[in-house]
């Protein structure tokens, strides 16, 4: 095993590298030699015009500190940016020349970068997926918005749609990896490299192997050493045989907020989330609850979403849903729910498995998603979604595009308006609880035009999709003609209280119905799950379009 410092493994990238970067957030941090490279660069200018690749961007905020991509902003030190996600006040040097385009950055979905990185590792020509047509990551719809996150960007020949015996797809380029840096928990004296302490593996196999099978160079980052033959071979996640250089840090984090050993299962805890308040997140959340059947496998996205298992406590169905996030971990209780581990999202207490991330995306564009709780930031009336780019934000979809491919159902979950929203729950004179709007947000969220497609509503319905926009007011359905609005909260008027905020021709189902009066009640809805029998096992999963 070549141990070395981080400096020394920062010498081992050089100037236009592709440079291929682990990490979510604060989990598999690899902050040692990240930090290496930005003191070499602030010394001799080097390593200049790299091109990064990070399926999901590493980097938190950490009371002023840099962290993570952040480390890599310095002016000319990277030329091109390939991610899926960016956060402006976790990165904000490297988001700004990004908007100004110092730094050509591309914007793929999350997913697909994983199963792209197992393409590059093999050498194949390219990945061949029908995942993101019509959206965003499709060429062939230029109307869908762009992978560019500027205008001005040089276009790379990397994605393209293509026809294959007469049926279209798309194609993603292969490319060549110089340097892989990767994180794990422990290295034998070999090299072998495990993430036995680690929440999720992050696609750190295949981003080692595509730097090794391209000649490039593997650096690992791990916390601490031990002997030959210490570490099982199950539990060997890199062979030494593919690593060039390893870096002891021991301090590396296994998240931002401290080490938990439940969400390794070195210690089993699954919290009882606590009870929310009654507020419009929870009418919101119990409402998607009632789409849900026993035995699903539900994805849960971040903000809202993910705070589903509190309400499964509550109504006592936990244990009837499997939770999954899309970074690997399967089962358990995703820890973004829990309070105080926001920091860990992606980590699960006392998960089932904690699948390699390519595979578990598998799972996903296969149809192996029951459902999905997502939050939106635009939607037109043909029910296309937007998450990634708005008010000149360079946010990215993350695995919103992977997630939404062929989930059966798709529940949209937040509130109608935003920016300073405020409503409460009162009772009228017969004790029925009704919904009244304090101050109404700012922003409509339901557009006649969004800035870009991240989920192409026609499509998602001829595939078969059970799609639901559930607002704190009011619930769409997804149709042949796009959204039509199918439930009203008690207490709200759809001319004075919905119309006016939908930016485009609201339909109304001529069966439109009140919203169950429980949603709005502070007991429990004393609900129970659609029994999975009822549901035919041979045809949910939706068809392709």
């Amino acid at each position: 095993m070549n141990v070395v410092t981080a400096a020394k493994a920062a010498q081992l990238v050089n100037s236009g590298d592709t440079v291929a970067i682990c990490g979510v957030v604060s989990l598999l941090s690899t902050e040692a030699v990240l930090a290496a490279l930005e003191a070499r660069f602030g010394t001799d200018g080097t390593p200049r015009d790299l091109t990064v690749i990070s399926p999901c961007r590493t980097g938190w905020s950490a009371a002023g500190a840099t962290t993570g991509l952040e480390h890599l902003a310095g002016k000319g030190m990277v030329r091109r940016l390939i991610a899926s996600s960016h956060n402006v006040r976790d990165t904000p040097k490297l988001i700004g020349a990004a908007m100004v385009n110092d730094i050509q950055t591309y914007v793929l979905p999350m997913g697909v970068m994983f199963r792209w990185m197992r393409e590059c590792a093999a050498r194949s020509p390219g990945l061949l997926t029908r995942v993101g047509m019509e959206t965003y990551f499709d060429p062939a719809s230029p109307q869908a918005g762009d992978i560019r996150a500027h205008p001005d960007a040089e276009l790379l020949n990397l994605v393209r749609r293509v026809d294959l015996a007469g049926e279209e797809c798309l194609f993603v380029r292969s490319m060549e990896i110089d340097v892989a840096i990767v994180r794990g928990s422990v290295a034998d004296e070999d090299g072998n490299i495990s993430l036995e302490d680690e929440p999720i593996d992050g696609g750190v196999r295949h981003m080692a192997l595509a730097a090794h099978t391209c000649g490039g160079r593997v650096i690992a980052v791990v916390k601490r050493r031990v002997g030959r033959g210490a570490i099982p071979p199950r539990q060997v996640e890199i062979p030494g045989i593919w690593v060039d250089a390893v870096v002891v840090d021991d301090s590396a984090i296994q998240t931002q907020i401290g080490y938990e050993p439940a969400f390794t299962n070195a210690r089993q805890r699954a919290p009882n989330p606590l009870p929310m308040p009654l507020d419009h997140q929870k009418i919101i959340l119990r409402r998607a609850a009632m789409e849900l059947a026993e035995g699903d496998v539900v994805n849960l996205g971040v903000g809202i979403g993910s705070q589903l298992p509190a309400i499964a406590a509550e109504e006592g169905f936990l244990d009837s849903l499997t939770f999954s996030v899309e970074h690997g971990a399967l089962g358990g209780v995703p820890a973004m729910g829990v309070p105080g581990q926001t920091g860990a999202f992606g980590a699960h207490f006392s998960p089932q498995a904690i699948m390699d991330s390519a595979d578990l995306l598998d799972f996903y564009h296969g149809g192996g998603l029951d459902a999905t709780l997502l939050g939106f930031a635009q939607i037109d009336g043909s029910g296309s979604v937007n998450v990634a780019r708005f008010n000149g934000a360079i946010r990215g979809p993350g695995g919103f595009v992977d997630i939404t491919f062929r989930t059966r159902k798709l529940l949209l979950c937040g509130t109608l308006t935003s920016g300073s929203l405020a409503v409460a729950i009162e009772a009228d004179a017969a004790g029925v609880p009704r919904l009244r709007i304090e101050h109404e947000g700012r922003h409509k969220k339901l557009l006649l035009a969004i800035e870009q497609i991240n989920l192409h509503g026609p499509t998602a319905f001829a595939r078969g999709a059970h799609m639901r926009v559930i607002t704190e007011r009011c619930v769409f359905a997804l149709d042949e003609h796009g959204l039509v609005l199918i439930e009203v909260a008690p207490g709200i008027d759809i001319d004075t209280q919905i119309r006016p905020h939908v930016g485009f021709a609201l339909r109304v189902a001529p069966d439109c119905r009140a919203m169950d009066a429980r949603l709005f009640k502070a007991e429990p809805m004393q609900f129970s799950l659609c029994p999975r029998s009822l549901i035919n096992a041979g045809n949910h999963r939706p068809k392709d379009a």
